[in-house]
């Protein structure tokens, strides 16, 4: 495998049933509590507003945690996905929960072909799927196109300061890009950011970062009316481990000093009105 899809794809396709079987993706408080939300969705509630009756589309859905927690807020929910196995469970799970929803299995960069142009009233991306992307300027064109006029963007994401860290063994290290390289970051780990004690076999992965700037700049050159952006000094994952405390609501911070880190953001964006 040399393209970086096909690469990424098998390890994502690897992880879902851990992932499924995690406590940490909480499948069985979905089916257990008809409110249930994901912590990710909780977490941006008050900055979502009012979704009721608006059609959504979920980019890189993963096994459909989030989005079905949209649908849950009156959202009418779509989801695309590039690993088969990920759609697979995300749409038995809405099955599950007696939700009406759809779901597809396609690369993010592909999304305006497969689920159709000027459709949706807000594109959700959520917690670590632009750094799967190698070029942010044609995911923001994907994003634009998606939308019908007067629809929104909204995405939380890994901080590109985050991710130019690593954890060091007393505070965090500056050790990769913060800018976007033609080249991706490769990394060979056996694990994944979820509790879990499968040892994965296909552990190579192609990532990139994306400036703060360079998101943005991209929406706007997109066509796209920049709205606002939250920095937050939190990640829902351990994303610094042994340098970060979990607190109440499943949010990781750094234990020592943690307003010194912007670890998350949530950026919101708009497609004017005709």
């Amino acid at each position: 495998m040399t393209d970086y899809r096909d690469v990424n794809r098998a390890n994502w396709d690897e992880r879902v049933p851990a992932h499924v079987a995690s406590p940490s993706y909480h499948v069985q408080q979905f089916l257990a509590d008809p409110s249930y939300l994901s912590e990710v969705v909780r977490f941006d509630q008050p900055r979502l507003g009012e979704i009721g009756g608006l059609r959504g589309v979920h980019l890189q859905c993963h096994i459909g945690t989030d989005t079905v927690s949209l649908a849950r807020l009156g959202a009418r929910m779509s989801g695309l996905d590039f690993s088969g196995p990920a759609i697979e469970h995300a749409q038995s799970l809405a099955e599950r929960l007696g939700l009406a929803m759809d779901f597809h299995v396609a690369d993010a960069y592909d999304a305006v072909e497969v689920l159709g142009a000027a459709a949706y009233d807000f594109v959700y991306t959520g917690i670590g799927a632009l750094c799967w992307l190698p070029d942010i300027q044609r995911w923001a064109q994907v994003v634009a196109g998606l939308l019908k006029p007067g629809g929104r963007l909204f995405i939380r994401e890994g901080h590109p300061m985050l991710w130019a860290l690593g954890a060091g063994p007393e505070v965090p290290e500056v050790r990769y890009t913060y800018f976007e390289t033609a080249e991706p970051i490769v990394w060979d780990e056996g694990g994944t950011y979820v509790q879990t004690e499968v040892e994965f076999t296909t552990t190579v992965t192609h990532e990139w970062n994306h400036g703060l700037g360079e998101t943005i700049t991209a929406l706007q050159q997109a066509g796209l009316v920049f709205d606002s952006l939250a920095e937050h000094d939190s990640a829902p994952w351990n994303a610094l481990p042994g340098l970060m405390t979990e607190d109440a609501d499943g949010e990781w911070r750094l234990t020592v000093n943690p307003h010194h880190l912007a670890a998350t953001y949530t950026l919101q964006a708009h497609k004017p009105a005709q």
